[in-house]
């Protein structure tokens, strides 16, 4: 399918795209303890650089935003120093990387901290079986609610993490905003119940983001920032009755930035939470005219034709690009992918297996 819509080349706001097609992020867990990134990180963005744009696995903003085991980070010199490997590998092969930042919020366990309780907007824990912690798995625990006077500073941390994916090369970042992790919860009614400035109506609920935003957008140009959103999602316990209101409330607003694009996790491959029916992308086009991008669940055949209708300008693909590191010049030339990765093989400490060890088609 040479022809397909998903190999036009975009401008992304004077940032020539090869492609429309996206390594999606994903969590693989490679940065060891010391959650710094590593060659062999830099090796795996490498060989996906072929795709239009890569969106880096979800990367903490500092030590309180852990909740993953050996997943990477950016709060530190030498965490910055480190993801320049990943960068100029990926800008050697002509490719285009954002940076993700992520804070996992009550998504944590206090054995990330120390002993302390992981925070929220409010205490509500999830309710699913259990997490995997630095001591084992344990049952989720209930998470503190943050006080108001502490969220400016986790707002200055995703400032200070956006400086650094600046100066460690990165071409852009994307704000975590998906999947049950801190802000979402601060998005989602399900999940805060605060009172305060940043509770209690959909403006209000959307205030914590919106500090966020404006704040990366003082170290970055706003057509450099994007944001991830899943309005159909349930990962992580999510799923909120007045979801279409907020996040059409939340995408109309966020249309004053300018941003690089907005991000938007519509398929239902994780989980719908059938609170009514999902929103879809000709939605969000209806309140956001920025750049739109579309993930989750999509094949060749339905990414091509979520671009050819108008819908998406932008697909973002995660599992299939797991065990296929070509997957841009398998689409192309008609190649059958490979077989999937074991999900055991997704998140192993053990290195290449599983990560690097996919060999190209041909």
């Amino acid at each position: 399918m040479s022809n397909s819509n998903l190999f036009q080349t975009f401008d992304l706001s004077g940032v020539n795209l090869r492609n429309r097609i996206v390594l999606a992020p994903m969590t693989r867990a490679r940065a060891g303890t010391s959650r710094v990134p590593n060659k062999l990180i830099a090796d795996y963005y490498a060989q996906r650089s072929s795709a239009g744009l890569l969106i880096t696995e979800a990367t903490v903003i500092s030590n309180d935003a852990n909740g993953w085991n050996e997943s990477p980070g950016i709060y530190s010199d030498e965490m910055t120093e480190g993801w320049k490997l990943t960068t100029n590998a990926v800008h050697q092969k002509g490719g285009v990387v954002f940076m993700q930042l992520w804070h996992c919020g009550r998504a944590s366990h206090s054995s990330f901290h120390g002993g302390k309780p992981s925070a929220a907007p409010s205490a509500i824990k999830i309710n699913e079986d259990y997490i995997h912690t630095p001591t084992g798995k344990h049952p989720h625990e209930v998470p503190r609610a943050l006080e108001t006077e502490e969220i400016a500073q986790i707002v200055a941390d995703y400032k200070q993490a956006a400086r650094r994916a600046k100066d460690a090369g990165f071409d852009g970042v994307e704000i975590h905003g998906a999947n049950g992790y801190l802000i979402d919860t601060f998005l989602q009614s399900k999940t805060n119940h605060r009172t305060d400035d940043y509770g209690g109506s959909v403006e209000n609920r959307y205030r914590f983001l919106k500090e966020i935003a404006e704040a990366i957008t003082s170290v970055w140009p706003a057509n450099r920032v994007a944001v991830r959103i899943s309005p159909n999602g349930v990962f992580n316990d999510m799923g909120s009755p007045d979801y279409r209101e907020q996040f059409t409330y939340v995408a109309s607003q966020l249309d004053h930035f300018g941003l690089a694009f907005l991000h938007v996790v519509d398929g239902l491959g994780f989980g719908f939470h059938k609170l009514g029916e999902p929103m879809t992308l000709a939605e969000f086009r209806k309140v956001f005219h920025g750049p739109l991008m579309g993930n989750c669940g999509y094949t060749q055949e339905t990414a091509d034709m979520a671009i050819a209708e108008g819908d998406a300008d932008l697909i973002a693909f995660g599992r299939p690009y797991i065990s296929n590191p070509d997957l841009v010049e398998r689409f192309k030339n008609d190649w059958p992918l490979a077989e999937m990765a074991p999900m055991s093989d997704w998140y192993s400490p053990t290195g290449a297996k599983g990560y690097t060890d996919f060999p190209a088609y041909r």
